[in-house]
C-alpha cells in the first residue's frame, strides 16, 4: 500500500506519503490563502523525495474538513481527481480527528477540544476523549462563535488556532495548530486495516464565502 495524504482544511497545505509501515515523505506550507498554488508542488516534492511517481500510488486520503470552503475544496478536488485518473480509491477523514490524534500524546487521558479558525469570528470545533492513546470523537463537528461555547467546553485543553485568535476564551492551549498530513496518512492506514468506511464527505458546515451573482441577488 502506498497512500498519498492531502489536507487543506487549515492554514497548512500539507501532503505526505505512507507505505503502510512508515511515512516516506511529508511537506507542508503555511498560508491560509494559497492552497491552490501550493498543493500540486508539495505533492510533486514528496513524490520526488521518495523517488516515486503518481503511478505507484495505491490510494489517496483527504481531509474532509471542516474548513473554509475554498481552501478545503482544493485538497478534496485534487485528491478525487488523482484517484479517478489513477484508478485508486480515495478515502476521507475528518480533519478535526487528525488534529485530535496529533494532540493525544500531549493530553494523555481525558478530554480535549479541537477549535480551528472558521473565519467570520467563528471556530470549527469538536470535543474528544483520549483514553490510553485512543481518541474518540464525542460531538459532531460544528461552527460557532467562541464566546457561545459553554465555559466547561472552552476550559478543556484546546488544539488548533482558536486559542491563538482568542487566548482570553481558550485558557488551556495545546501547541498543535494545523493538520499534519503524516498523521492523516497514518489514520487512513489504521482505519483501512480495521475495515472502516472512509467516504469523502466535505464538511463545509455553511455556505461558501464567495457567491455567484445570482446567489447574491437571492439573499
Amino acid at each position: 500500500m502506498l497512500i498519498l495524504a492531502i489536507d487543506t482544511s487549515t492554514s497548512a497545505i500539507t501532503v505526505a506519503l505512507h507505505d503502510d509501515t512508515r511515512v516516506l515523505a511529508a511537506a507542508s506550507h503555511i498560508d491560509p490563502r494559497a492552497h491552490t498554488e501550493w498543493v500540486s508542488p508539495l505533492i510533486a516534492s514528496c513524490l520526488a523525495s521518495a523517488s516515486l511517481s503518481p503511478a505507484d500510488l495505491t490510494a489517496v486520503a483527504v481531509g474532509n474538513g471542516p474548513g473554509p470552503f475554498t481552501g478545503l475544496r482544493v485538497g478534496i478536488v485534487t485528491g478525487l481527481t488523482m484517484g479517478h485518473a489513477l484508478g485508486v480509491p480515495v478515502h476521507g477523514i475528518c480533519s478535526l480527528d487528525v488534529l485530535a490524534a496529533q494532540a493525544a500524546p500531549t493530553v494523555r487521558d481525558g478530554e480535549l477540544l479541537v477549535a480551528t479558525d472558521a473565519r467570520r469570528k467563528e471556530v470549527y470545533w469538536s470535543r474528544y476523549a483520549v483514553r490510553s492513546g485512543h481518541v474518540e470523537r464525542l460531538t459532531f463537528p460544528a461552527v460557532e462563535r467562541p464566546a457561545d461555547l459553554t465555559d466547561d467546553v472552552r476550559a478543556l485543553p484546546t488544539v488548533g488556532r482558536g486559542p491563538v485568535l482568542w487566548p482570553e476564551l481558550f485558557p488551556d492551549p495545546v501547541p498543535v495548530l494545523d493538520v499534519d498530513a503524516a498523521v492523516l496518512a497514518r489514520l487512513a492506514v489504521e482505519r483501512a486495516r480495521d475495515g472502516e468506511e472512509m467516504p469523502v464527505e466535505p464538511l463545509y458546515l455553511r455556505r461558501p464565502d464567495a457567491l455567484t451573482t445570482a446567489e447574491r441577488a437571492a439573499r
